[in-house]
């Protein structure tokens, strides 16, 4: 295992620890031991030296002056931020004395860890953590905040998060991104679309706003938020009516055509233009470039997932490619997530056989609010890790109403005193992911790449691993597995044979080359993991579990009053969800937060572009800067980015957000809530 902290000067290789697909090559520029130059790695086969303003940055937020160095007590009243610094004896001590003095009292379902992919290393979000929290007994999270409904209605059609590798989408002829912002969160997608558009691909984007990727495209399709499966079966309509489908690919490789077109001829283009907002014309002229072009490529995106009816949205649109055949052609297909490709040994990663009681309640992390106000028995203490749950979760406001409760022993464990670390009992400073060793799998492309530690440990900051196994050892466990080094989960989590295309990766080839391809050839239509191994129109297993069993368009939940503008918070370009939101970098980069609303819905509210403006609804407010224009639909309003929570100011979009669950796979809904806006006088 090569570790580069002794190497005080020179270029060393690492990789991108941010949730984003495209998983960065990085190399790494360091004089007298500190981090002076991020640059991407020219020889990464996908990713290919460019990287976003994001990870140029990033040097600004590893040596951040605020970021933590020293374990903290609270002194002040929870949420106010006032702490005092302690040893990392007494914090380990404090914690696993109130813990083991919980579980006496309440049991361990009484204590809850909260955690997310806020650094998408391994052994950091999913190792020794799980292994720790298993053996402690304590309450499970359901960890479906991002993609877990689309993910699901992938795989009801596909048979999990498999599509065809994007370095063959040169080859496209016409690129379709539907409900994702490309240029400021899979960049690299969009690279690999601007190769294609000069060998003369056509660009197409299907979003609610006109973002920088609806601007970048050759043809912007807006669309009224949560009406994609009805856009899906519209073109599916026209392609059966029109005869472009492929009947021979369709009667080898797919179950349920037949009734799949008789099903979609509800769905004609005038129904379809009433639900969605896409004039009839421009239905038609969709449906006929992705039928009469080959090979045609649909990137889609985590935006249209996260509605009340996301999971089946996502199934419906994974529907489109087997339609025409594209499976079968090198550039045509879709990717939702590629994520099955690079599925590790997870079962050895986690060990969920520490878990004694099987019958450990799980916890909804979207529900979290609900979670710590209404649930009996009560969570007595949390432990946030890898995500700001006081910014990222869904009606923020109740959840800050529980993060106040005083019998709530909180604990977190950041790189910064972030909202959430505000309500804390105990803030324990963590490193970055430069200073850490772990392993990465990309979601998107098939390249699997390893971290090995660049520069010391800031302050007296520790890695995930390390923090559980001091916390494991202060409980008196003694199990072996607990203490397992870095080198050793990673081996572990490699010997995989029931991933074939794992085939062949080893530790010691992953430590030598630094990132290495998966063996996949091509998504193999005929063998897939659903139940008939075809890809599924028609799932009897939805039927089973109790959905429509055929692509559907299910409007929105109407639960959220008489407020008249569906409220769309995507991301921004800058920030990553919370992350880069308090550093003064980014933020100058970034500039300020807006709403987005149309001309039509501004003039009957006297709101002219620039104006200060309250959106609101029944859970909260927020005060933004109006931008009046053509980018949205009449009906909508859309904002980007988590702005952090400053006093003084009320830019906190998920105030305004619904935790109820999707459709499918408890997801989030942070995208089906509705609002009003007003001038600010």
């Amino acid at each position: 295992m090569n570790s580069f902290v002794n190497e005080p000067t020179g270029v060393f290789p690492s990789v991108c620890s941010l949730d984003c697909p495209d998983q960065c090559g990085l190399l790494v520029h360091k004089q007298d031991g500190k981090i002076i130059k991020m640059q991407g790695d020219p020889n990464h086969p996908v990713t290919k030296g460019n990287i976003c303003n994001k990870v140029r940055n990033m040097t600004e937020r590893i040596y951040d002056p605020n970021r933590l160095k020293h374990p903290l007590k609270r002194t002040g009243v929870k949420g106010e931020g006032v702490f005092e610094e302690i040893s990392w004896e007494e914090a380990i001590e404090t914690i696993t004395y109130q813990w083991k003095k919980l579980i006496k009292d309440y049991g361990p379902e009484s204590i809850l860890p909260y955690s997310f992919y806020g650094n998408m290393g391994n052994l950091s979000a999913e190792g020794m953590d799980r292994r720790f929290f298993n053996r402690l007994g304590a309450s499970q999270l359901d960890r479906s905040i991002c993609s877990a409904a689309g993910a699901q209605g992938y795989k009801y059609t596909m048979g999990g998060s498999f599509g065809i590798d994007p370095e063959e989408t040169v080859e496209s002829k016409l690129i379709i991104f539907w409900g994702i912002n490309a240029v400021s969160t899979n960049m690299h997608q969009i690279a690999l679309a601007q190769k294609a558009r000069k060998n003369g691909a056509k660009i197409v984007v299907i979003d609610v706003h006109k973002n920088q990727t609806g601007q970048f495209a050759d043809w912007f399709i807006p669309i009224q938020p949560g009406t994609d499966a009805a856009l899906a079966l519209g073109m599916m309509h026209i392609l059966f009516a029109e005869e472009m489908a492929d009947v021979d690919f369709l009667q080898n490789y797919t179950v349920g055509y037949k009734e799949l077109r008789e099903h979609v001829v509800q769905y004609d283009p005038v129904t379809v233009s009433n639900i969605t907002g896409v004039p009839v014309e421009d239905i038609y002229k969709l449906a006929r470039m992705y039928g009469n072009t080959s090979p045609s490529f649909i990137r889609i995106g985590n935006g249209p997932q996260h509605h009340d009816n996301g999971g089946m949205c996502i199934r419906t649109i994974a529907c489109l490619p087997a339609l025409t055949g594209q499976w079968l052609v090198k550039g045509g297909g879709a990717i939702k997530s590629n994520k099955g490709y690079l599925a590790h040994n997870a079962e050895i990663l986690q060990r969920p056989d520490l878990l004694k009681n099987k019958d450990t309640r799980v916890i909804n992390m979207n529900l979290l609010g609900q979670a710590l106000l209404e649930l009996d028995p009560p969570v007595k203490s949390m432990y946030v890790y890898g995500t700001n749950p006081a910014v990222v979760t869904p009606e923020v406001n109740k959840v800050k109403k529980g993060l106040e409760r005083e019998d709530l022993f909180i604990v977190v464990h950041d790189l910064f005193l972030t909202e959430t670390a505000k309500y804390a009992d105990i803030i324990l400073p963590a490193t970055s992911a430069f200073e850490n060793t772990d392993f990465y799998t990309s979601y998107w492309h098939h390249y699997i790449q390893i971290q090995e530690p660049a520069i010391e440990k800031y302050g007296e900051s520790k890695s995930n691993v390390e923090v559980f196994q001091l916390l494991a050892e202060a409980m008196g466990y003694v199990d072996s597995s607990l203490f397992d080094s870095e080198v050793e989960m990673i081996t572990q989590a490699l010997d995989y044979k029931r991933n074939p295309h794992f085939e062949g990766i080893t530790f010691e080839r992953l430590s030598e080359e630094k990132y290495v391809k998966a063996n996949v050839t091509q998504i193999v239509v005929g063998k897939l993991l659903t139940p008939s191994g075809k890809i599924e129109l028609y799932s009897e297993q939805m039927e089973k579990d109790g959905y429509p069993p055929l692509p559907t368009y299910i409007p929105l939940v109407e639960d959220d009053g008489d407020y008249p503008l569906l409220f769309v918070p995507g991301p921004n370009h800058n920030y990553l969800n919370s992350t880069f939101s308090n550093n003064k970098k980014h933020i100058t980069l970034e500039k300020e937060p807006r709403v987005f609303i149309s001309k039509k819905d501004a003039l009957v509210r006297g709101i002219t572009d620039g104006d200060q403006v309250r959106v609101w609804n029944n859970r909260g407010e927020c005060i933004l800067k109006a931008s009046v224009g053509e980018s949205v639909l009449p009906g909508v309003a859309v904002t980007q980015g988590l702005w952090a929570d400053l006093p003084g100011t009320k830019q906190l979009v998920n105030t305004l957000t619904p935790d109820r669950v999707a459709d499918m796979g408890n997801g989030a809904t942070f995208f089906s809530g509705r609002v009003d806006v007003e001038k600010v006088v």
